[in-house]
């Protein structure tokens, strides 16, 4: 996945108003606008790196006159104590622009560590990891870029890529095979068809309707098992629900195509960076 330079200014942008609003009381009234410093970014665990480039930019947009200097790069292993990033601008920039860029890449090398560890305890099993749809606002690019850093694959980026249909949706139209009808009838031949099943009657059903990705939520392993050889290759199956990194292995072994986690990007544990001024 390839971030567009609109996007990532949109978010800062949107970030930095949020936190400076018209003024920093603190840095504004006490730094000279004529001071100039040099700080670093140290890592302060072990992970792998993402969103260096977007906090450095946060300081770009703040200065014209900006210098960086970037020691380890998106996808990269960094140890904790590593210098990530060197920095130098205006003293001011660098204090107005700290928490803002902190806050992006300490979420997103979360992600892409969180990530990469669901990928290491796959290995050897044909699942991949994907994410879902639980992102937070406003951060769905940056989130879903940084699975992709960490090893894993973007599910559908919105509601638009592909029709997928939840229990809600059966739910809600009254049937299965109606729905599956029904799409079938409006929507464009390039778009695929999901459906969620709970058992393996169901997955019958969808087979019989040749959708082409079949989502088995809150399985068991034994029945994951049965679902895919019945499946035999008839479409992508992918497991779904309370996936942990306890169960991930297991899930992985009984042969399904993908593994979604919402984990990866609703509720991951941020990556801890620190900026330090040079004094």
């Amino acid at each position: 996945m390839k971030l567009m330079q609109f996007q990532i200014d949109d978010i800062i942008k949107t970030a930095l108003a949020e936190d400076i609003n018209y003024i920093d009381v603190t840095t504004d009234y006490l730094v000279d606008e004529d001071s100039v410093s040099t700080a670093k970014y140290v890592a302060k665990d072990d992970g792998i790196l993402c969103g260096i480039d977007i906090a450095l930019r946060v300081f770009r947009l703040l200065d014209d006159n900006v210098k960086t200097q970037i020691l380890i790069h998106d996808g990269e292993k960094v140890k904790k104590g590593d210098i990530i990033a060197r920095i130098t601008c205006s003293t001011r920039a660098l204090l107005k622009g700290e928490r803002t860029a902190l806050n992006l890449v300490q979420h997103m090398s979360g992600i892409a560590t969180a990530t990469n560890k669901c990928v290491e305890l796959v290995k050897g099993t044909k699942a991949s990891i994907a994410d879902t749809r639980k992102t937070l606002p406003g951060l769905r690019a940056l989130q879903k870029y940084a699975v992709t850093v960490g090893g894993g694959k973007n599910h559908r980026y919105n509601l638009s890529d592909c029709a997928m249909l939840k229990d809600t949706h059966l739910d809600a139209y009254g049937s299965m095979t109606g729905a599956v009808k029904a799409l079938r009838e409006k929507m464009g031949h390039t778009v695929k068809i999901e459906v969620e099943v709970s058992d393996l009657e169901q997955l019958g059903e969808a087979l019989d309707l040749g959708v082409e990705i079949i989502m088995l939520d809150n399985m068991s392993c034994e029945d994951m098992e049965k679902a895919v050889e019945i499946t035999a290759g008839r479409a992508k199956l992918e497991a779904s629900g309370n996936v942990t990194e306890k169960t991930i292995a297991a899930i992985a072994q009984t042969g399904v195509d993908i593994i979604s986690l919402g984990a990866l990007t609703h509720s991951v544990k941020a990556f801890d960076i620190s900026m330090k001024i040079d004094k």
